[in-house]
């Protein structure tokens, strides 16, 4: 194991690449945007996204990010599976992560470290998975469509509305949702807009502000579908954190 300290800015980018090693891609501070060719995740400083070696993936920053990557050998990454997920960071984590970024790459792996790395793997073992991916499509209309809403998840544009700007039927649009993304159009603008919630709650902005912003009627409306997808209710969330 060892840890990778690379600061970037806000607009850099990581063209598509992968690893021999899985990986643990986790910012200190700052927010990044994450994409495979199947998914995408938005990683404020509370969150890692687990990447299994060999998997293809872009980062992109959209805030000044300290990132310190764990990099896993294959065969100790097995035990933390062969898909990208997203893992919450607790605070012993996080201070274990930080205490083998300040040893050089070829470390002695006795003793402190020995300790310091196991730590790390029990950790892992135990954290706790959001359910924060947004499946990505292929369909060039339904990239065109998820873009849009990615960039603007606060409209509220039906289908139908969709399916006259990209010159397909509703019918058609429906289909590639489920088909492309495993969820219905309905669903797939929840996780977009669950993902963008959270980031702007890490930030500080007040619940009942990130409701209206995301077209909820309700704060109560919005904590509904928070509980439903995340267990906890918003305030829940950012109190354990």
């Amino acid at each position: 194991m060892t840890v990778l300290v690379r600061d970037q800015d806000t607009g850099q980018y990581n063209e598509p690449h992968s690893h021999r090693h899985g990986q643990l891609l986790y910012a200190a501070s700052g927010v990044m945007r994450v994409a495979t060719p199947t998914g995408l995740w938005v990683l404020p400083p509370r969150r890692a996204l687990w990447i299994p070696p060999q998997i293809v993936h872009d980062q992109r920053m959209l805030s000044p990010v300290q990132m310190r990557s764990v990099y896993i050998e294959p065969e100790a990454a097995r035990r933390f599976g062969d898909s990208c997920k997203v893992v919450e960071i607790s605070p012993l984590l996080r201070e274990l992560i930080l205490a083998l970024a300040d040893q050089s790459i070829e470390y002695p792996e006795e003793g402190r470290n020995a300790h310091v790395v196991a730590l790390i793997l029990s950790e892992l073992e135990r954290a706790r998975t959001l359910p924060l991916q947004i499946p990505w499509p292929q369909d060039r209309r339904l990239v065109t469509v998820c873009t849009a809403i990615l960039e603007s998840p606060e409209q509220a544009h039906s289908v139908d509305y969709w399916a006259d700007r990209v010159g397909a039927s509703s019918r058609t649009l429906i289909r590639l949702f489920q088909q492309e993304t495993g969820l219905n159009f309905r669903h797939w603008v929840q996780q977009v807009r669950l993902a963008t919630a959270i980031d702007r709650l890490d930030q500080g902005h007040p619940i009942g502000h990130i409701a209206r912003a995301l077209g909820y009627d309700s704060q109560s409306a919005f904590s509904a579908m928070f509980r439903r997808l995340m267990g906890e209710s918003p305030r829940e969330f950012m109190a354990r954190g």
